[in-house]
């Protein structure tokens, strides 16, 4: 197996308990791929902040297999997109529909006709089985919704979960997150933020449990050509095209014309608590003001060293690393009030997801005879998350058995 981000990790842990003898092979000097801890001084930060939602059914039941009490790691709150004013959007701790009926009635900044224009259009992503043409954006699935709307619900739904603005994004993937998010029972839609920093959220755990049933990992190992035996591939995309390209020139070139998008977290002490409904809060987004979320790392985990510590979101960036923290922290100090900022450190990753464009063709799963691939990139409905990546390393596992 060559790869141990999150896809990798859930293959070998599937793999394992389906009988096979896992030897995981990861480059880098420690496990989670593009959702790790990184090291900041003494501190755990991350390489991004990334959340869960209820309907994460499949990465909630990997960390429960390794041993993780689900309860403690994450924060657990109804979907909450208001920004500091209180205008915007939250569902209630309701079961779905009614959740999301209640939600959009009591949203603030909309006006009735803006609610009353929502509440039809869902009603007829629903009646048309949440699915569109192939080559509908989001942009287009939402033409003629009001601004409000738009700016307090689409848009911070759609580049939370996609990494693109919507004119980019496809409109059929966000369709299915909607639908699984806000309409797949009880808790769904819950949002849930890591209390700890990525490695303990999965990674480490993930190791104590494979090697404790006698798989072998090998960590900083780089794989330049294509092992022996059954290979599951769980790297990069890019890596895993390059491997490929003599035995499966066709697979290699649909993974290889993958774009891939950047985020960047900007991470700042302020020297006073921040008193914010809840540890997230939406933020402004603008042409000066880059960041869609802002959270509150001190609340979120009750760590002394992070109380006071501020992570400031950017998905889909673009801007260079030193401008790109100036705005945002300028944008800090103008829309959370927050004076006397320090900036402590800026994570870039350049390469957090691939662009789920409309009508993406992705790689599929079988790559040729005896390589599978998985990971969020390979042919599945969902754009590039966690859920998506671990339910890829699943099935990718499972086909092990064929």
């Amino acid at each position: 197996m060559v790869g141990g981000g999150w896809a990798g990790l859930a293959a070998a842990v599937r793999a394992t308990q389906l009988g096979f003898q896992v030897r995981l092979l990861e480059a880098a000097p420690q496990l989670g791929g593009r959702a790790r801890r990184v090291m900041h001084r003494d501190l755990a930060l991350d390489n991004g902040q990334h959340i869960l939602i209820g309907a994460y059914t499949s990465t909630l039941g990997l960390m429960r297999t390794v041993g993780l009490d689900t309860d403690q790691c994450l924060h657990r709150q109804a979907l909450d997109l208001r920004f500091l004013d209180g205008e915007g959007w939250r569902l209630l701790n309701l079961p779905a529909p009614l959740n999301v009926l209640l939600g959009v009635v009591s949203a603030q900044g909309w006006t009735w006709s803006d609610k009353w224009a929502f509440l039809r259009r869902a009603r007829s992503w629903q009646t048309a089985g949440f699915t569109c043409d192939d080559a509908t954006s989001v942009a287009d699935l939402c033409q003629g919704l009001p601004t409000s709307v738009r700016q307090h619900l689409i848009e911070p739904l759609c580049v939370s979960a996609l990494n693109l603005d919507s004119a980019q994004a496809s409109g059929q993937v966000f369709l299915r997150v909607l639908q699984d998010a806000l309409l797949s029972g009880s808790g769904s839609s819950d949002t849930l933020i890591p209390r700890t920093d990525l490695g303990q959220l999965l990674p480490d755990a993930a190791l104590t449990w494979l090697q404790s049933r006698g798989a072998d990992v090998v960590l900083a190992e780089r794989v330049n050509a294509l092992p022996t035996g059954r290979v599951l591939l769980a790297c990069p995309a890019w890596e895993a095209a390059q491997l490929v390209q003599h035995i499966a020139p066709e697979w290699s070139t649909k993974a290889q014309a993958l774009q891939q998008t950047a985020i960047t977290t900007v991470y700042a002490r302020t020297p006073s608590p921040m008193r914010w409904p809840s540890p997230m809060l939406a933020l402004r987004h603008g042409p000066s003001s880059p960041a869609q979320f802002a959270f509150d790392k001190g609340r979120l985990s009750g760590s002394s060293q992070l109380q006071g510590l501020l992570a400031l979101v950017v998905s889909n960036s673009t801007t260079a690393r030193e401008a790109l923290t100036a705005a945002v922290l300028q944008q800090a100090q103008s829309q959370l009030g927050l004076s006397g900022l320090t900036w402590l450190t800026t994570v870039v990753e350049k390469r957090a997801a691939f662009a789920c464009t409309p009508g993406l063709v992705r790689p599929p799963m079988h790559v040729a005879e005896g390589v599978w691939a998985c990971g969020d990139h390979v042919a599945g409905p969902y754009p590039a998350t966690l859920e998506g990546a671990v339910r890829s390393g699943f099935a990718a596992a499972q086909a092990l058995m064929a």
